[in-house]
């Protein structure tokens, strides 16, 4: 009789072992196929946000593209352009679904952006002149500091590490390292690497609006530059007349250097073509694509000449909670 009590317990105990066994294989299964689907959508998410990203960011190409053809040799770029009118959050999800019905359930898709002009902000590439730091330009960029209360030892830490930067590429470039080039800072793409130049991060978003990296020395837009911008850029400019100009030149952008020359005065006799013009080159596009509550932004810089566009290069930042439209 206890043998078979034993017995019993014995399959019973078989039984239940066997049970809690499929029971776990089963839930292992579920959870990995669960997990695939999850990764699949996601990789399909963001396939598809690349993607219309891609359009957008062709589509402002294509602006930029039809602004030099339209202009038909004028000289100027202003802030009454096409290019210049920000889009505003927009509906995309019914364009998205396969039968152009959406349907309860389907993600909600929204995209906004808007293009800036790049030289409309003090070029960081001005500072160095055939690899030697530029009085001139060092000048420009303190009157900025000063303008914004930022302190001037970040400024000389910028200048001087921006140069060893610009150095280090020369022994990169032939293949030969150096003591030198082996501890030289990298050298930036955009603003938000200027952190490895020895600014800090309070004061460089208090110059994000400001200042710029581009490729090459460029001259600052008087066009679309900002009333600091201006102010720290004309010699002899103060803020306060520089924000008078902004407001006038709402009514009416300056179709030429010497058109902007008569409406400055006597700060206008001190402008240079080779460090201000109306005229721009270089452009950044800021897209933003929400999906739900899934918010991805990127940035990317083109470069005009004559009719052609070309990207130069292109940033994703890492997605975030939806919070607000683009501004």
């Amino acid at each position: 009789m206890s043998c078979t009590r034993q017995q019993r317990g014995a399959a019973l105990l078989t039984a239940m072992l066997a049970v809690a066994l499929v029971t776990t294989l089963a839930s292992a299964a579920l959870w990995q196929q669960w997990r695939h689907v999850e990764i699949e959508t996601a990789e399909r998410g963001r396939s598809q946000t690349s993607l219309l990203m891609t359009g957008a960011l062709d589509w402002t190409r294509l602006i930029l593209r039809e602004d030099a053809v339209s202009a038909q040799g004028a000289e100027a770029d202003h802030l009454g352009e096409p290019w210049a009118l920000p889009v505003q959050e927009s509906k995309l999800s019914t364009f998205l679904s396969q039968d152009q019905q959406w349907r309860e359930g389907d993600p909600e898709v929204f995209l906004s952006g808007r293009i800036t002009d790049a030289q409309s902000r003090m070029n960081v590439m001005n500072l160095l002149d055939n690899g030697q730091i530029s009085p001139a330009a060092l000048a420009r960029f303190a009157a900025l500091f000063e303008r914004l209360n930022l302190p001037l030892a970040e400024l000389q830490t910028l200048a001087q590490q921006l140069q060893q930067a610009q150095q280090a590429i020369a022994p990169a470039a032939t293949g030969r390292n150096s003591a030198r080039s082996a501890t030289a800072p990298l050298m930036p793409q955009h603003t938000s690497q200027l952190v490895w130049l020895g600014l800090r991060p309070t004061t460089l978003a208090a110059l994000q609006n400001h200042i710029t990296v581009l490729p090459e020395a460029t001259p600052v837009n008087l066009n679309t530059a900002s009333a600091e911008v201006l102010s720290a850029a004309i010699a002899g400019l103060d803020l306060t007349t520089a924000r008078q100009l902004v407001l006038q030149r709402q009514g009416g952008h300056w179709a030429s250097l010497s058109a902007a020359q008569k409406a400055l005065g006597p700060a206008g006799r001190l402008l240079d073509d080779q460090q201000h013009s109306v005229r721009s080159r270089y452009f950044e596009v800021h897209g933003r694509m929400r999906i739900d509550q899934v918010v991805q932004q990127e940035i990317a810089l083109v470069r005009r000449e004559g009719n052609q566009v070309r990207m130069l290069w292109r940033v994703r930042s890492p997605q975030t909670l939806h919070t607000a439209p683009l501004q």
